[in-house]
């Protein structure tokens, strides 16, 4: 049951020592016989600012960026300063690249001029060939194609990160540019008011929500001088709690409907409730509703909306491991006890049924909060602790790294939030809860010794053999007896500390499985200091099963 993690030997300070027994004051802790009283939490409001994550911002992280326009597809519209390649042969000869002027025209040797802007790329090679056969009827073949299109420069303002001017080509689209000036600034800027404008006009007005849920974006070219411009959020409403996408979502309106942000955040199948916090009133108001009743509640500038599950248990699931021939998972009504289980459980012939321990979740979270506790006010008073001499405050220097390096160790370690049912005198009337974990033990025929002996170990169970005698089979303690205290683990999970006269009794009642731990009495300079890790030792020692040294 326990792992011996460390026996080396570390040098002590002021005799801080050995081995020490770590983890879980609530342990093995005695179950009440009386039902668990729990204590209300209080409500806490919370503000639209405080949720960080706004939707819609993952597209932005430099991918749109680096994917510039490459290659030409068939409805890529010629523009002014974009070249053609051209190819003339038969009745008269011409190979070479021609700009397309700023008249948006081709200037074709023996031909003149012809209007290729706005032209598409898979129109182009008809356009030119008709205009060319109007002067040679015949006897000359032509081949027109898109060679390169010219880069363009567009300005990027409004509520990004980087405003600026960018270069770009014609068919790059309006998040290539957005990208390349860092995104939008999501605590200002709009994701459903971008503008893109055109000799200081109007040009088009881009929803970004809507190629984020549905993918569309509206495909238009970019001429040389456009302006992007970010608009500034209108209005936002928090998410968080049981909801695919916990975002802020933001709407353009003075009020949204419960049903219209929902579509966005995707509430998961089990949350039944919202609770709203309102924001924008002179006090803080908290509305509770059944989601199916909430749809046409409005929505505020400010306000969060949380989705909760308020499911009540219908049932619960309990495991059962160890010495048992029955199978190990046990669906029960929510309400039932440990002896419903039990006694549906057909136990082996070797299981030990006055040493049967319940592994719950609650109680492994209490230990661990206990722990952190405790170890934080020993490290507390560790690094408080004064000094009356140089020497003394070195050599408590030194001690103190020492006990702050173990309870880093220390807080590594995770309970197991074991409760032990020995002592319960309504073992059976105890309510499960989901996710109980009951424990039957094998019967065992060994001694086991941990701690501050020179041979950790274990040993076949005799018969009136006294607690001193196995010890003394592990080699004997390892520092002089009035140093350390013994203590005694049961099957059932109980500690017993023993006294002297116990330790040497062969009157003692010493039962097969028991494990004896030989701990150290710790001393510091500060007997506060020392009663604190005493404490803990104990303490701890009951629910993780670990042993290291200091």
């Amino acid at each position: 049951m326990f792992k011996l993690l460390g026996s080396k030997m570390l040098p002590r300070l002021f005799v801080l020592s050995a081995f020490c027994t770590v983890f879980g004051s609530l342990a093995y802790a005695q179950v009440p016989a009386g039902p668990e009283e729990t204590t209300p939490v209080e409500e806490e409001v919370v503000e639209a600012t405080e949720i960080k994550r706004v939707f819609g911002d993952v597209i932005f992280s430099g991918e749109f960026a680096n994917q510039s326009f490459i290659g030409f597809n068939p409805n890529y519209e010629v523009s002014i300063g974009d070249k053609i390649s051209l190819q003339l042969w038969g009745a008269f000869d011409f190979a070479g690249q021609i700009p397309v002027d700023a008249q948006g025209n081709l200037f074709i040797p023996k031909v003149g001029p012809v209007n290729v802007a706005g032209v598409k790329n898979k129109d182009l090679n008809r356009i030119v060939t008709e205009a060319i056969t109007e002067v040679f009827k015949k006897n000359v073949g032509v081949y027109a194609s898109l060679d390169g299109a010219e880069p363009i420069k567009v300005y990027v303002a409004g509520f990004v990160r980087q405003p600026g001017l960018y270069a770009g080509h014609a068919s790059d689209s309006v998040l290539f540019f957005l990208d390349r000036a860092g995104g939008i600034d999501s605590e200002r800027g709009s994701y459903l008011n971008v503008k893109v404008l055109r000799g200081g006009q109007m040009y088009k007005e881009i929803n970004l929500y809507d190629f984020v849920i549905d993918g569309y974006l509206p495909q238009f070219q970019f001429s040389d001088g456009d302006t992007v411009v970010v608009s500034a959020v209108t209005a936002q409403v928090g998410v968080q709690g049981d909801a695919q996408n916990p975002y802020l979502f933001e709407f353009d309106a003075e009020s949204a409907t419960v049903a219209d942000i929902l579509r966005l955040a995707r509430p998961y199948p089990q949350a039944t409730h919202v609770r709203i916090n309102r924001n924008d009133r002179e006090k803080v108001e908290v509305e509770y509703i059944q989601i199916d009743k909430a749809e046409n509640a409005l929505l505020r500038p400010g306000d969060v909306l949380e989705l909760i599950s308020d499911k009540k248990q219908g049932t619960i699931s309990v495991r059962v491991e160890g010495e048992h021939e029955s199978v190990s998972e046990y669906i029960l009504p929510y309400g039932s006890r440990l002896g419903d289980v039990l006694s549906k459980v057909d136990f082996g012939d070797n299981a030990q049924l006055d040493a049967i321990q319940l592994s719950r979740l609650s109680v492994r979270e209490r230990q661990r909060e206990a722990l952190q506790a405790q170890l934080i006010a020993l490290s507390n008073s560790v690094l408080t602790a004064r000094s009356n001499t140089v020497q003394e405050a070195n050599l408590r220097a030194q001690e103190a790294q020492l006990i702050l390096q173990w309870v880093d160790r220390a807080k590594e370690i995770e309970p197991k939030g074991i409760v032990s049912l020995a002592r319960s005198s309504n073992r059976d009337d105890i309510l499960l809860e989901p996710g109980d974990v009951i424990r039957v033990p094998r019967k065992s025929n060994f001694i086991m010794v941990h701690g501050d002996v020179l041979f950790p170990s274990a040993m076949a169970f005799q018969e009136k053999s006294t607690i001193k005698d196995y010890i003394d089979q592990a080699g004997g303690l390892s520092q002089p007896r009035g140093a350390v205290n013994i203590l005694l683990l049961r099957r059932d999970g109980t500690f017993d500390k023993l006294t002297n006269r116990e330790v040497k009794s062969r009157k003692f009642n010493l039962r097969p499985g028991d494990e004896i731990f030989v701990l150290p009495r710790v001393q510091t300079k500060n007997i506060q200091i020392a009663s604190d890790i005493i404490t803990i030792f104990y303490q701890l020692a009951l629910s993780a099963g670990v042993v290291f040294g200091i």
